[in-house]
């Protein structure tokens, strides 16, 4: 079956200098956003009015404050209040910085998510709304791109895996509630065979966002799973301390328990489904698994809790390790204990690791990339770049941007910097959400909208 072709629009950002030459030649403009120094301590909390491409922040652990409101019954209740959805203003693009051109490479989709990159540059989408995997094939000149379905009848389809990564012999898809494959030769854009299940019956209340990424040796798939709730508040009987060791010989330190059981972890499983068990825990909502390219480092983006105020927690990325734990439900971003649940593990002070970069609260970190392209300056080969859908949690909206994590020799600097934004009107009424991001053949970032289901095409110029 072929779907009807989309509407494509090409609208060009001017050409300018490239900020890295005029780095390197002094030339950037006092005031200028990327002529400031990094944003520390309160500035780097500030809101969306101080977004701006170029714009740089870190965040370190001693700047979060004191929780402000703890609530007395409730810990599941969040402060929410989601911005309203409007039309793309017409010819409006979001801002990239000096030297890039931005432009609408399809539109017309049903709340497009996580983009791959297939090895003939095929990009595979989830159209989770539609409960489908399609298929994008741009013309040789670029300037169109025809979706065709490759698998559909799925709930909620969020993450895609190649394997084996260069010569692919099957597609992985991740929906809400299993993992299935599909027998895939390059150049397929329609599967070939029936559905297989790999991990099936996946528990899909609340957070069902569930990525998938290849470790480096091609052995093994990591499956992201995130909580049933905020905290597990009511999802988690109690248990004693022998009990909990008993219980966490099998499930990793720091696992939950009751509801949460195999919930807010990242799992790992053989390529057949086997011997899956969870790799890592303590993580809310890791809702983006990338490797770093040409290494065993393993990435995640992480959506924290609701309930701790505008300024906690903090939204992160984080190298995933085998048998780490990261907070959740008990502490967060180290020590941190939560005041809902004080007192109850107390075991686990110490054992918390700490996350390489924090971004503001609530922003709502939803996928990641690493560029391995040479279209883009230098500089941008080997750092990252993050989707942040935007918060409903804050009073003043954060999020609804694309950041680019700095790296320094392999590793993030803890520095992040603004690269797409554009996408709000006002504090209530926003006309894109960035929720995918991937990086093509040519070199190109694509991130996908699900606001008004549309994939923005950033080149250099």
């Amino acid at each position: 079956m072929r779907v009807p072709k989309l509407s494509i629009v090409f609208i060009q950002i001017p050409l300018v200098l490239a900020l890295a030459a005029c780095a390197q030649h002094g030339e950037l403009r006092a005031g200028s956003p990327a002529a400031e120094e990094v944003r520390t301590g309160s500035a780097a909390f500030a809101d969306w009015k101080a977004d701006a491409p170029g714009v740089r922040r870190l965040i370190k652990p001693s700047d979060l404050p004191t929780p402000s409101f703890v609530p007395s019954v409730d810990a599941e209740k969040s402060v929410a209040s989601p911005a309203k959805i409007v039309p793309r203003p017409e010819g409006a693009l979001p801002k990239v910085p000096d030297g890039f051109g931005v432009q609408v490479f399809a539109s017309g989709f049903k709340k497009p998510r996580i983009m791959r990159v297939a090895p003939n540059g095929d990009i595979f989408l989830s159209e989770s709304d539609a409960g489908r995997v399609l298929v994008l094939r741009a013309n040789a000149d670029g300037k169109a791109a025809t979706p065709t379905i490759f698998a559909e009848n799925l709930d909620r389809p969020y993450g895609i895996a190649f394997v084996p990564a260069d010569n692919p012999r099957y597609v992985y898809v991740a929906a809400a509630n299993q993992v299935v494959r599909y027998p895939y030769r390059i150049g397929d854009i329609k599967a070939t065979g029936p559905t297989e299940v790999i991990i099936p019956n996946i528990p899909v209340k609340r957070h069902w966002t569930r990525d998938l990424a290849l470790s480096s040796d091609g052995q093994r798939l990591f499956l992201s799973v995130g909580s049933s709730s905020n905290l597990g508040v009511g999802a988690m009987p109690d248990m004693t301390l022998e009990q909990i060791r008993e219980y966490e010989k099998i499930h990793g330190r720091g696992a939950a328990w009751g509801d949460e059981e195999n919930r807010a972890v990242v799992r790992v499983f053989d390529l057949e489904g086997k011997n899956i068990r969870n790799y890592a825990t303590g993580l809310r909502n890791c809702s983006g698994l990338a490797m770093q390219t040409g290494t065993d480092n393993l990435w995640c983006v992480v959506n924290e809790r609701d309930h701790l105020g505008p300024k906690l927690v903090p939204d992160y990325m984080a190298r995933v390790q085998d048998g780490a734990f990261y907070g959740w439900p008990w502490y967060y971003i180290g020590n941190n204990e939560d005041p809902v649940l004080k007192g109850k593990r107390p075991d686990l002070k110490g054992q918390v690791r700490v996350p390489e970069v924090l971004f503001q609260p609530h922003s709502s970190s939803l996928s990641l990339v690493f560029y391995d392209r040479d279209a883009f300056p230098a500089e941008y080969r080997g750092d990252a770049f993050v989707a942040l859908h935007g918060s409903h949690s804050a009073p003043e909206r954060t999020g609804y941007k694309v950041v680019r994590v700095r790296m320094k020799e392999g590793w993030p600097t803890g520095e992040y910097e603004d690269f797409m934004t554009g996408f709000m009107v006002d504090n209530d009424s926003v006309w894109g959400r960035p929720a995918g991001v991937a990086v093509t053949r040519d070199g190109a970032l694509l991130v996908s909208d699900d606001a008004n289901g549309t994939i923005f095409k950033v080149t250099r110029k």
